[in-house]
C-alpha cells in the first residue's frame, strides 16, 4: 500500500506540474523558466504546510505522508528540471538569467517552506 500511495501521489503531482507549466507558459513567452520557478515555490510552500499539518496538527494523517509529501509534492516540484534549465541558460550564456533563476528559486523556495510552516501553525 505504501508504494501504491507514492505512485498515486506521484502521478497526480506530475500531471499537476504539467498542467501548471502549460498554463503559465501560455502567458509567459521569455527564455526565463518562470513556470518551473513558480511551481517549485508553490510546492515548497505546500510542503511546509503539509509538514505542520501532518506532524503537529493532525497526526492521524501520518499514514498519508507518503501520498502527500513524497508522491504528490515530490512529483509536483521540479528541481531536476530546475538544474537542467540552469545548465541550459549557462550554455546559452544567459548568465544573469541563470544566476537570477538560481538565487530566486532557492531563496523563494526556502521562504515558501517557512511561510507554509508559519501559516499552518497560525491557523
Amino acid at each position: 500500500m505504501f508504494y501504491f500511495m507514492i505512485a498515486l501521489g506521484g502521478a497526480t503531482g506530475a500531471l499537476g506540474r504539467y498542467g501548471a507549466t502549460r498554463l503559465i507558459n501560455s502567458y509567459w513567452h521569455h527564455h526565463f523558466p518562470l513556470a518551473t520557478m513558480l511551481i517549485n515555490v508553490l510546492g515548497c510552500f505546500l510542503m511546509g504546510v503539509a509538514f505542520v499539518v501532518i506532524s503537529e496538527r493532525i497526526p492521524s494523517l501520518e499514514p498519508y505522508r507518503p501520498l502527500i509529501m513524497v508522491g504528490l509534492l515530490g512529483a509536483f516540484t521540479t528541481f531536476s528540471t530546475f538544474s537542467l534549465e540552469i545548465i541550459s541558460l549557462i550554455n546559452m550564456q544567459a548568465w544573469l538569467s541563470a544566476a537570477s533563476y538560481l538565487l530566486l528559486s532557492c531563496g523563494l523556495g526556502i521562504a515558501g517552506v517557512a511561510a507554509g510552516i508559519a501559516l499552518a501553525r497560525f491557523v
